[in-house]
């Protein structure tokens, strides 16, 4: 059970470690894009290329939905990002229940948003929990786990990519250990438990009295959405690929400093933050350089806080 880009590596690895997958679920296709065109999730393309059935349920909580599932008698259902809370009667449908590919190590960012908020937290290390699904948000027993650093240049769309792959290698490991009974589970701390919850428009908004690399975090964490942005002659300007430039601050937050092919300068609460990409209101994402061709920004500038 799995819908985005993000759970795809690891229905592939499964396929590619010769497991029986007998069905893929995953969400409905939605419109996309501009064009509001219907689309299919990328792990239904991949299912349907491996010539697998896929289910697309409206309502998982529905009789319908579990007459549907009983039918394939699966020893194991997996989740990686489905993106739905599932009910307890699908969950302990299989003899060996249900685990999930989770992006954090729990029980730090349980929720739905984990990747994102270990950046926006500054955290220098996240990685994947490889645990066994319960009826509450992602407080199940874990099984395995795996971390990765975070570095300063990863956005939520870099990191992803790379916690996906190391979900998809942790999933083999803990089915091989599953086989040979060499999986015990293991009960989350629930005092050291913390939430990821989803993101709202309201935390785009750059408020420069801040310091550059929590501007950054906000920056890098909100890509590929809400998207940071700031105003600049009454239209947004968004701000992507951010860069901490150490130094003492004399000029007021939010002062653009200096503006060339290497970036936009700005300063901030502590430390001035180089801004290497933009996209204005109405125009195109480019480079600063491009950017500047255009439309030469006035140094002593301030943006507001």
């Amino acid at each position: 059970m799995g819908t985005p880009q993000f759970a795809v590596p690891s229905l592939q690895a499964l396929l590619d470690h010769g497991e029986q997958v007998v069905a893929v679920i995953c969400q409905p296709d939605r419109p996309c894009g501009r064009g509001c065109k219907v689309t299919s999730p990328p792990v239904k393309d991949l299912a349907l290329q491996a010539g697998l059935p896929v289910l697309q349920p409206h309502k998982v909580k529905s009789e319908e939905f579990l007459e549907e599932l009983r039918a394939y008698a699966p020893d194991l259902i997996i989740v990686t990002a489905y993106g739905r809370i599932l009910p307890g009667p699908v969950l302990n449908l299989p003899p060996l229940g249900t685990i999930n590919v989770h992006g954090s190590l729990l029980p730090n960012y349980r929720g739905s948003a984990p990747i994102q908020w270990a950046i926006l937290n500054g955290d220098k290390e996240t990685g994947i929990t490889i645990m066994q699904m319960d009826e509450g948000m992602d407080t199940g027993d874990m099984l395995l786990s795996g971390a990765l650093p975070i570095s300063e240049e990863d956005t939520t769309v870099t990191l992803s990519e790379k916690m996906s792959m190391l979900g998809a290698e942790l999933l083999i490991k803990a089915l091989e250990k599953l086989k040979k009974g060499q999986l015990p589970p293991h009960k989350q701390d629930e005092a050291l438990a913390t939430a990821s919850p989803p993101l709202c428009k309201h935390q785009s908004v750059i408020d420069w009295s801040k310091s550059a690399w929590e501007i950054s975090c906000q920056i890098r964490g909100l890509e590929p959405w809400p998207l940071a942005s700031t105003t600049y002659n009454q239209k947004w300007l968004r701000l992507f690929k951010p860069l901490v430039v150490k130094g003492i601050v004399t000029e007021p937050a939010g002062t653009l400093c200096n503006a060339d092919k290497n970036g936009i300068l700005f300063a901030t609460g502590k430390d001035y933050l180089l801004i290497r990409e933009v996209q204005l209101e109405g125009a195109k994402r480019m480079g600063a350089a491009a950017f500047l061709c255009g439309r030469p920004l006035p140094c002593g500038i301030r943006l507001p806080t």
